[in-house]
């Protein structure tokens, strides 16, 4: 039996009027696995939202049963080679980064199960909505392959003993679980999925850009500090913003008992 091939276009990519640009990982034979093609095609995406100053919120979504199962292991098996591995680790390393460097929120819509990478995708968005179906893994141990990579964003959102439990058993949890312990932020029956991610979404649009920018990058680097030079950075960061004109404007609707009146290209 012969495997899958990739599809021409692993990714559908979609924007609306809005600035909503929705990211849907489209290869349900493979389990959208994170292959070359699909991590260079995400790669591309994203780089294109990052130059696109009227971007405001990415989706990232996924056709099928499953969201995504990771690396394929298949393809792996066949290439038993390190300078292979290594560059498939890196190009997926480079994506997930990109995913924290984009000035915009990035929201993982997750159906089906997230399996090692696909479950590093989850944690590396800023953040996720799942069905309460949806199963979370790390599971290449089951394989003889410590999920490192994954271990990265996983660490970084989940207490660290559970996180330990999850890399060094495989075992699958549950949406409720995921939720619970700080991996995804909702959990809603699948039918209400996209309407729970459309409330994220319009909660944020109704944010000034300049500020949710601002505040994504501040976070991430902020907390590989110590206290003292996070609150430092904090602190510039903020003054920074109130120098913003919708931070000024925000201040004087506050002071005024009104509701800001924010250009809608910020």
């Amino acid at each position: 039996m012969t495997t899958p091939s990739a599809p021409p276009n692993p990714l559908a990519v979609s924007r609306d009027a809005r600035g909503v640009v929705t990211l849907t990982l489209d290869d349900p034979v493979r389990f959208n696995a994170l292959g070359d093609g699909m991590l260079a095609a995400l790669q591309q995406a994203l780089a294109d939202v990052a130059r696109d100053d009227t971007a405001r919120v990415v989706v990232l979504a996924a056709s099928g049963k499953a969201f995504c199962a990771g690396h394929n292991l298949k393809d792996m098996a066949a290439h038993p080679d390190k300078a292979w591995y290594q560059k498939l680790f890196a190009q997926c390393s480079r994506m997930m980064l990109a995913i924290q460097q984009l000035p915009v929120p990035v929201i993982a819509r997750v159906q089906g199960m997230a399996t090692a990478a696909g479950c590093q995708l989850v944690a590396q968005c800023d953040l996720a909505v799942a069905a309460d179906d949806a199963t979370f893994a790390t599971s290449g141990i089951h394989y003889g392959l410590f999920c490192a990579t994954p271990s990265v964003p996983l660490v970084r959102n989940v207490p660290l003993k559970r996180a330990m439990e999850m890399l060094l058993t495989g075992d699958f949890i549950d949406a409720r679980t995921a939720q619970a312990e700080g991996l995804v932020n909702r959990v809603v029956p699948q039918a209400q999925l996209d309407a729970e991610v459309e409330r994220l979404v319009q909660s944020i649009l109704e944010k000034p850009r300049a500020a949710v920018a601002m505040g994504k990058a501040l976070v991430y680097q902020q907390r590989e500090l110590g206290v003292e030079a996070a609150y430092q950075l904090a602190g510039q960061a903020m003054a920074t913003n109130m120098m913003d004109a919708a931070a000024q404007e925000g201040a004087r609707a506050f002071a005024e008992k009104r509701t800001p009146a924010w250009k809608p290209a910020r």
